[in-house]
């Protein structure tokens, strides 16, 4: 038996009995799988949700990683079940349990987890900005002679849509937003992030910040675990409707209802709703950060 983890401190392991972590698997099975489910069955079909397919097909999502559930590297696995997963060589069997064997991390995913680290750092660190309202989609729009989610109609005309974003102050920080702006549009943005400017820019009160603790909790995988990845997941699909219902995208179809941020009460239910989002986002945040402090350890 491999005892590697007692050089980790105790005090942070989590040892699961089996009935415990395969409850957690289930748990994650009956969130996630639906959704994996009728992603592929659109696929198969040609179809589009304007909506959902973004959290597998812009994320690049493996929906074999997503579905199986797995541990975090601080938690351990008892019974028979367990050793499933020593059929992987990054898992081995410790005098906890079965779990993830730290050692086998290589060097592209141990820089990996510290840069994640590094960004959310960073991001936790600036004060978050709650006024842009969700205007980057319609930047992405404005004076566009195609458009992004071209089987979803647009619920104004494009002279309609060019007033709002002509009307209004842009400020988005995201640069994975900003870099999808129609031409037209970078020039009213008040800032121009860049990607190698991330640490510099991004904040937690944007949307998409939030969202992306699921594409940095799925990069890290294995060594970040199913549980944190099941709640990103969540998180990032509540972001998503809440970014879409703001946008000029008629989603009726879908059963959404659109929030008009092109009105004083629109702006007001986005913020609202915003901040709820930032909230849970910093839950998730101090998670992840604990995550990746836990897999970077013993690697410093």
């Amino acid at each position: 038996m491999d005892c590697q983890a007692s050089s980790v401190s105790d005090s942070r392991i989590q040892v699961l009995e089996e009935e415990e972590w395969l409850a957690l698997a289930s748990a994650h099975e009956a969130v996630v799988g639906p959704y994996i489910d009728a992603y592929r069955k659109r696929r198969d079909s040609r179809q589009k949700h304007p909506v959902h397919d973004f959290l597998f097909a812009y994320y690049q999502t493996n929906r074999t990683v997503l579905r199986r559930w797995r541990p975090a590297a601080h938690q351990f696995l008892k019974g028979d079940a367990a050793r499933s997963f020593l059929d992987d060589d990054r898992y081995h069997e410790t005098e906890y349990g079965v779990g993830l064997n730290l050692g086998r991390m290589d060097g592209s995913a141990v820089e990996r987890i510290r840069w994640v680290r590094s960004l959310i750092e960073a991001a936790r660190s600036r004060p978050p900005r709650f006024n842009c309202f969700g205007l980057h989609e319609w930047a992405m729009v404005y004076k566009a002679k195609e458009i992004r989610h071209e089987s979803t109609p647009l619920r104004l005309s494009p002279e309609d849509l060019a007033k709002v974003v002509e009307g209004s102050t842009i400020r988005c920080s995201h640069w994975d937003a900003f870099r999808f702006f129609t031409p037209e549009a970078r020039p009213l943005n008040e800032l121009s992030p860049g990607r190698d400017e991330r640490e510099q820019n991004e904040q937690f009160g944007c949307i998409h910040f939030n969202m992306d603790l699921y594409r940095w909790t799925y990069k890290g995988s294995p060594w970040l675990g199913s549980d944190l990845l099941r709640a990103c997941f969540e998180l990032a699909l509540e972001a998503r409707e809440l970014d879409m219902r703001a946008s000029p995208y008629d989603l009726s179809e879908y059963g959404y209802e659109p929030i008009l941020i092109e009105t004083a009460s629109g702006r007001e239910a986005y913020g609202v709703e915003q901040m709820r989002i930032y909230r849970a986002g910093q839950v998730l945040a101090k998670r992840l950060l604990d995550e990746c402090s836990f897999v970077l350890s013993p690697s410093k």
